[in-house]
This record gives structure tokens, sequence and C-alpha cells, in this order.
């Protein structure tokens, strides 16, 4: 009974969903440990089953660390932030899309999704990013590190209507058409406001956001955007919470509907996060929600 329980519960939001577009941000350990990637991949496909149209991003930050100190590459570092030079760039293409991405892609083809790639210099325009030196606020040159400034999205459509889950890269082509390496997160949420997709899950390594870091107990499950000032202010959002947040704001008032912040860690929380009431993750909307 308890089982079709949860199948009942899970209807309306199934038949709600059915059709309409959402993208997986996929990172944190999850993507090091097979057991909590596989469950993570399994809920992917429950929604590509049900008749979502699913886009997944990934990164792939300690793959290519791994890579790089395989290659002998020693990582250099700007005020702070990692350099992207020529040899780093290439060592990220490979690991990204011949690693990372085929790995992804061979998991879900086992799951029965009709997955392909689609890496990220196909359909992102990036621009040279230059970030501000904290002890300076002088701009600070990394390399070949980017930020999408354009999104072609016909083969993201062209797949979706195909019934294909496309596997994205955070990787863009610059207008020198040389390669640069994007911030997943924020290669996933240009992708998001592009397509203006129903949900945006970030998958992470924290169980949303929490009032208190070290109370898992104090998660807000519900966040709207007029919010965010104020907890930015009172330092509850904060560190590497600050730019996923950044994304996530920009991400509704571009059209996304939600965007839910999902604990990888724990299993099946994607599933548990759309297809239950209460949820297991924090959802991001704007003040007044489109029903």
């Amino acid at each position: 009974m308890a089982k079709a329980d949860v199948l009942v519960e899970a209807l309306p939001y199934i038949q709600e969903f059915s059709g309409e577009t959402v993208l997986v941000k996929v990172g944190g350990s999850v993507m090091e440990d097979p057991d909590r990637l596989q469950s993570l991949l399994a809920d992917i496909s429950f929604l590509d089953t049900v008749g979502m149209k699913v886009v997944v991003v990934h990164g792939g930050g300690k793959a290519i660390s791994a890579a790089l100190k395989a290659g002998g590459i020693e990582p250099r570092f700007v005020g702070g932030l990692r350099v992207t030079d020529e040899k780093t760039m290439e060592v990220v293409r490979r690991t990204l899309n011949n690693v990372v991405n085929a790995d992804l892609l061979r998991r879900l083809q086992g799951l029965g999704t009709n997955a392909r790639p689609l890496h990220g210099n196909w359909i992102f325009t990036a621009e040279k990013s230059m970030a501000a030196d904290p002890a300076t606020g002088m701009p600070l040159d990394r390399g070949y590190v980017g930020e999408p400034v354009d999104v072609d999205l016909r083969p993201v459509r062209e797949m979706l209507d195909a019934g294909i889950v496309p596997v994205v890269t955070p990787v863009g082509t610059g207008r020198d058409n040389h390669l640069y390496n994007i911030n997943a997160d924020v290669a996933a949420a240009a992708l998001a406001k592009a397509l203006k997709v129903r949900k945006f899950a970030i998958i992470s390594d924290v169980p949303g956001l929490l009032m208190d870091p070290a109370d898992p107990s104090t998660l807000l499950a519900t966040l709207k955007i007029s919010s965010i000032a104020k907890l930015k202010e009172s330092g509850v959002i904060s560190g590497g919470m600050l730019p996923k947040i950044d994304s996530c704001t920009d991400a509704i008032r571009a059209g996304v509907r939600k965007v839910h912040l999902v604990d990888g860690r724990m299993p099946h929380s994607l599933l548990l996060e759309v297809f239950t009431k209460q949820g297991v993750g924090t959802e991001i909307t704007a003040d007044e929600q489109k029903q």
C-alpha cells in the first residue's frame, strides 16, 4: 500500500510535467561515486520515460584535475583563481568530451534512455572571462576561461523533438574560434534561460540552502527571489553558494519557472524533489509564481 500511495502522489506531477522541458545540471561528488551516480541517472531516465523533455549539463572538475596530474601539468593560479592555458584547455576538452560525457552516455543508454552527446562548443558562444582580483579589484586574465554570451538552440530542440536526451559539456567556442572552459553551473543556467525550461535542477553536495550550514534541519524548502538580498546581507548565502544562487536568480528572471537545489548524495533525490509535494531540496521561484 505504501508503494501504491507513492505512485498515486506522483501521478498529478507526472501528468502536469509530461511534455515539459527540464534541465538537470549534474555535478559534485555524486559524479565520483558510481552507486550515487547510477541512482541519479535512473531518476533522469525516469523523467524521460514519463514524457518529460530532459537536458543534462555536467561538470567534471575532479576528472580534469586527475587528468592534469596524470599528464604532469602543474596547476597555475592568478589571484587565487585557476588559469586555463593552451595545454590545460586541451586536457579539459578531451576529459569532458571523451571521458566524462562518454561515461554518462553509456550509463544512460544502459538504462534504456536515448541519450546522445552535445559538446558545448557546438552550441555555446563564449567570451573571455576577466575576473576581478580580490585584493586590487583589477581584472585578471585567466587564459581560456569563458562566459557564455550566446546559445544556439537549434541542435538542442532538434534532439528533444526526436526524443533524445542531450548530454552537454560546459565548453564554448570564442569569436576567435578558440575553445573556452565554462563553469558548469554557469553553462547550465545559460542553457536553462535560453530554453526557458519548466524546471532547472542543480545537483550538488548540499541539501539545498540552509539557514545554518551546520544544521540540516534549517533547510529552506522554498525561496522567493525577493528574499535573496537579505539572505546575502545576513551571510546565509555566502561563499560557493553565492554564484549558484545568482545563476538561479538570473534563470528565474529570464523565464525559468522553478529552480531546484538538490542533494545528489541522497538516493533518488531528484525524483523526490520533482514528484512529491514536500520535496527534499530548496525550490526557488519568482515572487508571483505562475501556475
